[in-house]
């Protein structure tokens, strides 16, 4: 199933409020550093709640060291930005895609937009720029787990 990514993250309720969504759809988030703020649990848990203990992250110390990971293991890096002509409902995910969103107060440089594979962006109404990262990971992963099968299965119907 896809993994989400998070390049520098500057606001730690969006990143609690992700790494609360990974440990409901049971899929791992890569923290590539530095973030504008302490990677603690006291940090990250208004918004993450009691379902940090449940979140796998995997804490990269920089993105080249993200990179020397991702690149051996041939996984997809699947751009989210303001920056593309392809929307996130018009591509075919694979399940070992990694949804990379980039820091809230300004993407990810060009460098590493260079660098993704496919860039994608969510269609939005005139004269707005951004949707919040961590509802834009929400909605983007959870086509990406449709189009790949991969939701995860409970018997707990509760919302």
């Amino acid at each position: 199933m896809p993994d989400i990514a998070l390049y520098q993250p500057d606001i730690p309720q969006n990143t609690g409020t992700i790494l609360r969504l990974a440990a409901c759809m049971n899929i791992r988030i890569h923290l590539i550093e530095p973030a504008g703020f302490p990677i603690s649990d006291s940090a990250l848990k208004r918004a993450g709640m009691d379902y940090l203990e449940r979140a796998a992250m995997t804490r990269h110390v920089s993105f080249e060291a993200f990179e020397a990971w991702r690149r051996p293991l041939q996984k997809r890096l699947v751009l989210l930005t303001t920056k593309a002509a392809q929307t996130y409902v018009e591509f075919s995910y694979e399940a070992d895609d990694i949804l990379l969103m980039g820091r809230e107060s300004s993407g990810v440089p060009d460098t590493v937009h260079d660098l993704a594979d496919a860039r994608l962006t969510v269609p939005m109404a005139e004269g707005v720029r951004s949707i919040n990262v961590a509802v834009t990971a929400g909605m983007v992963l959870g086509e990406a787990l449709r189009q790949t099968g991969t939701f995860p299965r409970s018997t707990d119907k509760a919302i």
